[in-house]
């Protein structure tokens, strides 16, 4: 992202750079945040690797036939958002989930819709489970 539109991103925009670094981060296997402009980004990634366990025991669970290790580092990192904003914030799990399909139609899907229709299907469930909790 160039200089002059990272300092004003949008709350989308600062999303993808979560899942950026989250994906980082899984890749890397260790905590390699340095700290941005951004107070939502920060916490946020603060704040999903404080609940990682917790996030990814709601995705595992709710994952049907797939494990979450076999999920690519992008779709893992753009749920794991999308599970902790549900979860744990106050943003509408609508929101959360149209924002989630939003970054997996940049990061990860192919053209051919498959892996937003997963995530979508995997959220969902999961958006249902915390309904009824």
């Amino acid at each position: 992202m160039e200089k002059k539109k990272l300092n004003r991103a949008t709350r989308t925009e600062q999303r993808g750079l979560i899942v950026e670094e989250l994906y980082r981060m899984d890749i890397h296997g260790e905590n390699t945040f340095d700290d941005t402009p951004y107070t939502f980004v920060n916490t946020t990634i603060e704040a999903v690797n404080e609940s990682m366990a917790a996030i990814d025991t709601l995705i595992s669970d709710n994952l049907k036939g797939w494990t979450i290790r076999r999920l690519s580092f992008v779709d893992r990192a753009i749920l794991r958002l999308a599970v902790y904003e549900m979860a744990f914030t106050e943003t509408g799990r609508e929101v959360v989930i149209d924002e989630a399909l939003k970054l997996t139609k940049k990061y990860s899907d192919e053209g051919d819709r498959k892996h937003v229709s997963f995530n979508n299907r995997v959220l969902d469930t999961i958006k249902k489970q915390l309904e009824e909790a």
